[in-house]
């Protein structure tokens, strides 16, 4: 519930809207009760407009006071909590209040114009009793309004909440699985240095000198959430590089992209991964080594299609896809982008596995 001065409140309640409404209410009734005391050899029209003018002007006192003890009340619920029982029963004592004082105030007026005229207990009771039910009907009906325009505001900032938090969630999951990947990725970088050194340490301190060129480039988007395929091709393109100077002509790798592609948007290191993966599990156990070609192409659906495909010992030796940077890069695609990205692995020929990322038209945008 809203948390209201009884300043507040009041005017919330007493304002020139409501005080329309309350006009163009009493208006209606008035209309509608000198319709059924319409004569026309009473006076005719004349004294008919007379009779409208004047009863209007009576249900106006009863509304307006009805309306103001009603503000009142609402003034004095703003102020403290309140049970609901005392609630209530401040709420029902004001209406009946201000069916009251509208009650006597038509009289006054009455009085003014007829000062012989006589208040009869049933009209004073009856007169009560009607403006106490419709004020009674009004404020509720004005209660109900209002909470269920309180709970739609509610609805709506805990779906606002919702989102922000489901946005967290997804950063904080990024996040974490980025966590898992650089180590993994890293490590088995600097183990293939420290390997080299041991064994030729010319080209393990001109590999040193390579991966220190890549980790320049490549620490200050590790911690991003997202990169631009651009980017992904040139980490790539240095890993490949630092690992050419391991083995020789056992590696050799091509790498193609429209130029018109290369700002699409993907998640970070997602082909380092799956560059080392065809590496690790394809490459590298064959004596003779091979060949890693990597190519974007438009898909047919308008988004984009990564392909990372080598000729190493194909599925024979691997798990099919079931590794942990594999496992983690499935997770960041369907954090970034839901449903409607994907990686498949699928056997090439005449040997081999191609690993496929397929990107939706969002990732080009």
């Amino acid at each position: 519930m809203e948390d209201l001065t009884p300043l507040q409140a009041f005017r919330r309640i007493c304002n020139l809207r409501m005080l329309a409404g309350v006009y163009y209410f009493c208006l209606l009734h008035a209309i509608s009760r000198s319709l059924t005391w319409w004569d026309e050899k009473d006076g005719g029209f004349a004294a008919g407009l007379f009779d409208l003018i004047r009863f209007s002007r009576q249900s106006l006192l009863t509304g307006v006071s009805l309306l103001l003890m009603v503000a009142v009340a609402e003034a004095l619920l703003a102020g403290r909590r309140w049970k609901l029982p005392a609630a209530l029963a401040v709420q029902a004592l004001a209406v009946g209040l201000g069916a009251a004082l509208g009650t006597y105030l038509r009289y006054a007026a009455a009085v003014l114009d007829d000062p012989s005229m006589q208040a009869k207990p049933g009209w004073v009771t009856s007169t009560i009793g009607i403006w106490t039910l419709l004020g009674g009907m009004a404020y509720a009906l004005l209660r109900v309004s209002r909470a269920q325009r309180a709970g739609s505001e509610q609805l709506t900032r805990l779906f606002r909440e919702r989102e922000a938090l489901k946005t967290q969630q997804t950063e904080a999951q990024l996040s974490a699985l980025n966590a898992q990947i650089e180590p993994h990725f890293l490590f088995n970088t600097l183990a293939n240095v420290k390997r080299l050194y041991e064994t030729q340490p010319e080209r393990g301190r001109d590999m040193l000198v390579a991966l220190i060129a890549y980790l320049r480039a490549a620490l200050p988007g590790m911690r991003r959430h997202e990169s631009t395929l651009a980017e992904e091709l040139e980490l790539v393109r240095h890993y490949l590089a630092i690992l050419q100077m391991r083995m020789g002509e056992r590696l050799s790798f091509d790498i193609s992209a429209p130029p018109e592609l290369l700002a699409a948007r993907l998640p970070t290191l997602v082909l380092p991964t799956l560059v080392e993966n065809a590496i690790k599990h394809g490459l590298s156990p064959l004596p003779e080594g091979g060949r890693i070609a990597i190519r974007a192409a438009h898909a047919q659906d308008g988004g984009l299609s990564i392909e990372v495909a080598d000729d190493g010992q194909g599925f024979g030796a691997v798990s099919g896809g079931a590794g942990v940077g594999l496992a983690n890069t499935r997770a960041r695609l369907a954090a970034r982008f839901g449903d409607a990205a994907t990686l498949v692995l699928e056997a090439n020929q005449p040997r081999g596995v191609v690993a496929r990322v397929n990107l939706p038209a969002e990732a080009l945008t």
